[in-house]
């Protein structure tokens, strides 16, 4: 488990961030192993991340930092956070509140199968995204 006190910064400059100063980031479920989603993060939301012990992403299209579930409720709380061996990608082992981490109302934003040339939807919507946002 990661510390809740304030981190020094030499754990943030072993990652290797992009041009864009940004990082991805997978969640994944940490009793089932599935992966939920992929995000970004650039070092305040890595930061935060591990401050608040939930999954705290960079929104590329909003230019902002993005709190998973702060509209939805759909927290994702860390248990775990590694790097991989390039120290360019990070992997979190969440516990993913509501069951739903896709704005689709899926449990998980990979929920397509390549089947006989397309893409076929294999996972239920569990909530309708009109009533999540």
């Amino acid at each position: 488990m990661t510390s809740k006190t304030a981190p020094s910064s030499d754990w943030l400059d072993q990652v290797k961030w992009d041009a864009d100063g940004l990082v991805p980031a997978i969640a994944q479920d940490y009793q089932t192993g599935r992966i939920l989603m992929m995000a970004w993060m650039n070092r305040e939301a890595l930061t935060l991340t591990v401050k608040e012990q939930r999954a705290i992403y960079y929104s590329r299209s909003r230019q902002t930092l993005w709190r998973k579930g702060e509209s939805s409720g759909h927290v994702q709380h860390l248990h775990e956070l590694r790097l991989d061996c390039d120290a360019d990608v990070i992997v979190m082992q969440v516990d993913q509140v509501g069951g739903i981490a896709c704005h689709t109302g899926r449990e998980s934003c990979f929920y397509k199968v390549y089947e006989n040339d397309e893409w076929i939807a294999v996972d239920p919507v569990k909530k309708d995204p009109s009533d999540i946002y």
